[in-house]
């Protein structure tokens, strides 16, 4: 058994649990009524969906607002199967039950090649290790948005849920008129029947929430009349007119404001504080010390009568801080380390076919690179606060949050009471990036509150305590290295990466009853490196996980995000390294992955793809698939005043099921602005353990002068929806670094591109 196997090995896909569970049936998700928040004039019909005496359709809504339109996406599926206007559904923060969690992004956490499952007969490895970590996920229940796995997961559980409360109104109407279900028939909320008989959802609602539901059917796809169709996101409105909350808006009564200050050095604490000249500050009125609760670094806030008053007084706090025991970070050091490991270490092999190092003694020439990426922060553009409140026992927390469940959780580790006792308030969230997958804003929040006597606390990160004190996408090198053989064709293709793994570190912080002391092979560490769709017949595919000592989260497309930059812009090398035309060398290698050459001849296409382009400008391409979507990229580039300038991008996607369009649209010109701002301009860089990027002066942004025209393309598919939120950034960096090399004959295997000087055009 290969060691990739681990995984399902320890989740009994491999051994005789299979043969048990595979008697019983998956737990359902539908969950009771009684999971519904109770309300005058409401009646649930299951865990996610309401009626209301006046027809609005009330649905349950456990994933986290950040930009992603998942407030509408959700709701079309409800409104779809119900036969309601999407304006008649409106949504409610879920309960904390088992049914909410996010069964889908716990799937696509285990390391299959996309490949394997479709060349796949019957109950394959792929598909029972899906099928046995789904149970496991729907037993665990962790609620989180993360992965573009939001619309994924709902796809089946929301459509059954409203499917299931449209058959008990049927049924409610067919009891009141005695007339066969059969014979009824609804549309925009009202059922009918050909005698004249009709009736709205609202007046059902009661009898329906007593009624069995019977046999569901889910809506023929040739019946959807939202579903890939078009919709003004709901959430706009609310957004344009200032009533929309978010964590930052947060007013309960009496509420005071705190401002933090963590130790400048990862890792390192205070020692002796002196506060005098600080509290003494007009409007400031207390310090609380705070550990480094769920991977932070320690320190302080000062609570004051306003932000104002808390950052002016916690600015003037004199304070003797300490370097970490084991010594300063360095981030020169760390690459340096992290290229030693990938020349010397044994890594995890992800991926292996055929025998690579005999193509490489046969081979007529090899070709081998060294590609980089540094850490970057996520730059979120509201900072990180939590507003909490902890009195008689029991805690609120008004939270912008990815995990609502950890920030219960540490709320009641840290305020020392039961779960129970802990109430979340889930805001929307200017931003989350993977940054609030975190909880270590929360619990210094509750920490504070308790030292205010009952009094609520919004805790206010600054924007320059925010980039230094991150979660930051790992650092990592990557060696890539192609035998050609004597005619010219790329023999092999072997890849070894070296950085830290995510995935432990983070459950380690925030699920730490689930880490165990031996890390499991970390998917996201070598995603986009042993997952290429390309045919090479022989592959290695290989990463050291190390530990550096910088605190790393999850980042906007995790792995995927720099290791499609070396994949990709390697895959250019080879075509450069054969003479051919990088669109032609990938269409050869994708003769057994139609999905992908379909992506790729589309953004060719649109693009115009060997067109003549005006004087001083190229074309680079890029294709990458990510969290169930593939997308190609080409970007039309130019170099002004020795730097890059993106004019166009073209966006190519295969994302299965479209729910709708626009916001697919939405989130492709969103990643590509994401992932140019990284591409030009992102590192952090650390010495002597210090951050030293800030405010946006020296972590800057695309500005809109800067921003490209983009397009999106959409291939139509009735495959399940895959992921949109992220899929879109991977092909950008390689697709403008490839367009660089056309236009200068250099290549850029470094990110951020030209951290060097200046370009000139060749």
């Amino acid at each position: 058994m290969k060691r990739r196997m681990m995984l399902l090995t320890a989740a009994g896909a491999a051994g005789v649990l299979v043969v048990g569970w595979g008697a019983l049936p998956q737990r359902s998700r539908l969950g009771s009524a009684r999971l519904m928040l109770p309300a005058e004039g409401h009646f649930a019909l299951n865990g996610w969906i309401k009626i209301a005496t006046d027809g609005t359709v009330i649905l349950a809504m456990p994933r986290s607002e950040m930009g992603q339109g998942v407030h509408t996406s959700l709701p079309m599926l409800a409104a779809e199967e119900l036969d309601v206007p999407l304006s008649a559904v409106r949504i409610e923060q879920a309960g904390s039950d088992t049914i909410y969690g996010n069964v889908a992004m716990l799937v696509a956490s285990l390391p299959f090649h996309p490949l394997e499952a479709e060349n796949e007969d019957g109950f394959g490895r792929v598909k029972a290790g899906h099928w046995v970590v789904g149970k496991l996920a729907r037993e665990l229940g962790i609620n989180a948005t993360g992965g573009s796995s939001s619309v994924a997961d709902a796809w089946e559980v929301v459509r059954m849920a409203a499917a299931t409360a449209r058959a008990s109104l049927l049924g409610a109407a067919s009891l009141q008129w005695r007339l066969p279900a059969e014979e009824l028939t609804v549309k925009a909320g009202v059922i009918s029947h050909p005698s004249g008989k009709s009736v709205g959802y609202g007046e059902m609602a009661k009898l329906a929430s007593a009624t069995p539901p019977g046999a569901v059917r889910l809506k023929d796809r040739k019946d959807w009349k939202l579903i890939g169709q078009p919709a003004a996101r709901l959430d706009v409105p609310s957004k344009v007119d200032g009533t929309a909350r978010f964590g930052l808006d947060v007013r309960p009564p009496g509420m005071r404001f705190a401002a933090i200050r963590l130790c400048p050095m990862l890792g390192g604490s205070p020692g002796q504080i002196n506060a005098d000249k600080a509290l003494a500050m007009s409007g400031a009125e207390r310090l609380v010390r705070l550990p480094a609760y769920a991977g932070s670094t320690a320190g302080f806030a000062v609570v004051g009568k306003s932000y104002w008053h808390a950052s002016r007084a916690v600015k003037a706090v004199e304070v003797e801080w300490r370097q970490r025991p084991r010594g300063p970070l360095d981030s020169r050091q760390i690459d340096t380390g992290l290229e030693a490991a990938v020349r010397t270490a044994d890594g995890y092999v992800f991926h292996e076919q055929g025998d690579t190092q005999a193509a490489e003694r046969q081979a007529a020439r090899k070709v081998e690179s060294w590609y980089r990426a540094p850490y970057l922060a996520h730059a979120t553009l509201e900072p990180m606060n939590c507003t909490a409140q902890v009195k008689d026992g029991k805690v609120e927390i008004w939270v912008p949050t990815q995990v609502p469940q950890m920030a219960r959780a540490i709320a009641a580790r840290v305020a020392g009471v039961s779960v129970d006792e802990v109430k979340v308030h889930l805001t929307l969230l200017g931003g989350g990036f993977g940054r609030r997958l975190e909880v270590d804003y929360v619990a210094q929040a509750v920490r504070v509150a308790m030292d205010c006597g009952g009094a609520p606390v919004q805790l206010i990160w600054s924007r320059e305590e925010d980039t230094a004190h991150d979660f930051y996408r790992p650092m990592h090198v990557a060696m890539l290295r192609a035998a050609i053989d004597g005619q010219g064709n790329v023999a092999s293709l072997r890849i070894t990466s070296a950085g830290d793994a995510i995935t432990p570190r983070w459950m380690a912080r925030g699920l730490p009853a689930l880490s165990g002391p031996v890390d499991t092979p970390d998917k996201t560490t070598a995603e986009g490196l042993f997952d290429l769709p390309y045919g090479f017949a022989h592959q290695h595919m290989e990463h050291v996980a190390t530990r550096m000592g910088v605190p790393v989260g999850f980042w906007r497309s995790v792995g995927h995000s720099h290791n499609a930059f070396f994949s990709e812009s390697f895959m250019d090398e080879l075509a450069a390294e054969t003479r051919q035309d990088p669109v032609e060398f990938r269409r050869k290698l994708l003769r057994g992955a139609p999905r992908y050459l379909a992506v790729l001849n589309l953004a060719a296409e649109k693009a115009g793809w060997g067109r003549k382009l005006p004087a001083g400008r190229a074309l680079g391409v890029a294709l990458h698939e990510s969290f169930g979507s593939i997308v190609a990229q080409v970007a039309e580039v130019s170099v002004e005043g020795g730097k890059p300038r993106v004019h166009r991008v073209v966006c190519a996607v295969d994302c299965g099921t479209v729910v709708n369009p626009n916001i697919v649209a939405q989130q492709m010109e969103s990643s590509v602005i994401f992932a140019l701002t990284a591409a030009l301009h992102g590192r952090i860089d650390i010495h002597d353990g210090v951050v030293q990027q800030g405010n946006f002066p020296s972590y800057p942004m695309v500005t809109m002068s800067q921003a490209p025209q983009v397009e999106t393309w959409l291939v139509a598919s009735q495959r399940p929806p895959g992921g949109v939120g992220e899929p879109g950034v991977p092909p950008l960096a390689p697709a403008v670094a490839n367009a660089l090399f056309a236009l200068t004959g250099v290549r850029q295997r470094t990110l951020p591109l030209l951290p060097s000087g200046p370009l000139k055009q060749s």
